[in-house]
């Protein structure tokens, strides 16, 4: 990951033009509150025209602004055209940038921001989880498609692996899809916890568990955000599910949160890609997701970098295999 490049180093000849560009473009009032909810985000042009109630042409010179001065990036997602904030724009002013963004997280937001968001991401979620609960017959099918487990299955075993944690742990996975890996984790640690908010889904990891006469797997129905009760684990797997989910940032905020000092998480995830097909075959939510996004989402969770594969596909695709760590308390 580029380092924030120092104010020694910014070409003395454009620092002051450029300079008043960001600071100008970040000095109106809506285009701040713009930067401030794409904190851990991604929202697409006609959203953020809902969540602030102005008209898409109004939205659409505002996110030009910003971009033009490089505090915003775009990516296409299909036929819509999603913004975040740039991380590093390669011109001197990341620094800058990134004091404007630290200053703007200390601001709250009003209600009905708030709530415009929460729509916004409740939508995506019920759209998501519409999805399996009508296509769960067709898992297999689908995820055969871009990538099935027997792809990937073995180097995410090898990453867990190599951390050698002790068979007393816990081991979580999220979207365990029809369970191919819960055998693998139940045959490594003392507890299994299998957490899905379909039930459809659920039922499918639930039939292969008891084919195979394993009864040490809890499952839990329901998000991460939003437990029941509370879980510990040492070591967190999930698989394929990011682009599925509606805050992609958020959920590796909390799973931060529900790991234990010393733990780890293993992330398989497509990288950034242009097959829209994938939203309406599949139901992803995300075109996958550049590395370097990743990397900055598990930062801010508590989560240090471990080791990191790569897996291209015969039919396009590239598979990203993370490793995140949990530092071990002092």
């Amino acid at each position: 990951m580029k380092p924030l490049t120092t104010p020694n180093s910014i070409d003395p000849e454009l620092s002051l033009g450029l300079a008043t560009a960001v600071l100008k473009a970040a000095g109106d009032e809506l285009r701040a509150k713009i930067l401030r909810i794409l904190q851990r985000d991604a929202f697409g042009v006609l959203e953020l025209s809902r969540i602030f109630t102005i008209r898409q042409p109004a939205m659409s010179h505002h996110l030009k602004i910003l971009s033009k001065a490089g505090l915003v990036t775009f990516r296409r997602e299909g036929t819509c055209i999603f913004y975040r904030r740039s991380y590093y724009e390669q011109d001197g002013l990341d620094l800058l940038r990134q004091q404007i963004f630290t200053q703007l997280d200390q601001c709250p937001l009003a209600n009905d921001i708030e709530q415009g968001i929460e729509t916004i991401h409740q939508e995506r979620a019920e759209t998501s989880q519409a999805f399996f609960h009508n296509n769960a017959e067709r898992f297999r099918e689908q995820q055969d498609l871009i990538a099935s487990c027997s792809q990937y299955g073995d180097s995410v075993i090898q990453l867990i692996d190599e951390l050698q944690l002790p068979d007393s742990k816990t081991a979580l996975e999220i979207g365990p899809g029809e369970g191919d890996l819960l055998p693998e984790l139940a045959a490594r640690f003392k507890k299994v916890i299998a957490l899905d908010n379909s039930e459809p889904m659920l039922e499918r990891s639930k039939a292969l568990i008891t084919k195979n006469g394993i009864t040490k797997v809890e499952f839990l129905l329901g998000n991460i955000g939003s437990l029941s009760k509370p879980i510990e684990a040492d070591i967190i797997t999930l698989n394929m599910v990011l682009h599925h989910l509606a805050q992609p940032a958020d959920t590796l905020k909390a799973i931060g949160a529900l790991l234990n000092d010393g733990g780890a998480l293993i992330i398989t995830e497509l990288c950034q890609h242009d097959q829209d097909w994938a939203h309406s075959a599949c139901g992803d939510l995300w075109l996958g997701f550049c590395p370097e996004e990743l990397a900055i989402w598990a930062k801010a969770a508590g989560l240090d970098e471990g080791k990191s594969q790569f897996l291209t596909q015969r039919n396009g695709f590239r598979i990203q295999l993370r490793q995140f760590l949990k530092p071990a308390s002092s």
